[in-house]
């Protein structure tokens, strides 16, 4: 061994790769990117070293574990300081929030119509309502 360099074993190896893992994938969250400015993390540089660290997961080897690929663009508007001061703020949380909530609508419809076989019949239309109340038993 090497002095000043410690190897990790596999097994640390695989959990840290999970936690990082985790971490990246919270940053696809608003709310937590808005709790991390609240508490200061976002104004100490170990911890934007860190963030930049973690552009590795924007490699596709790295990248194709994500369920949450917004994380990536989150990731990617944190290593600029003037993003990082405006996470501080409630009104810019509810902004990214509602804009990322507007575009996983946006693609989810958007995906299942490209899913959808183009000579698959259209979804069939919803029943027409009554146009008069429920028929009424005769005494």
């Amino acid at each position: 061994m090497m002095a000043g360099k410690v190897m990790e074993t596999e097994e640390q190896n695989r959990i840290r790769f999970q936690v990082e893992l985790e971490f990246v994938q919270c940053l696809a969250n608003p709310n937590y990117i808005h709790f991390l400015a609240q508490r200061g993390y976002l104004k100490e540089q170990p911890f934007i070293n860190y963030l930049k660290y973690l552009q590795y997961w924007r490699e596709p080897e790295y990248a194709r574990y994500l369920k949450y690929p917004m994380c990536l663009h989150f990731l990617e508007l944190l290593q600029h300081e003037a993003f990082r001061r405006e996470c501080v703020s409630a009104q810019v949380c509810k902004f990214m929030d509602d804009q990322a909530i507007l575009l996983w609508q946006h693609y989810t419809r958007r995906r299942t119509r490209t899913l959808q076989p183009p000579d698959a019949p259209a979804a069939p239309a919803p029943p027409a309502p009554p146009q008069q109340g429920p028929p009424r038993q005769q005494s």
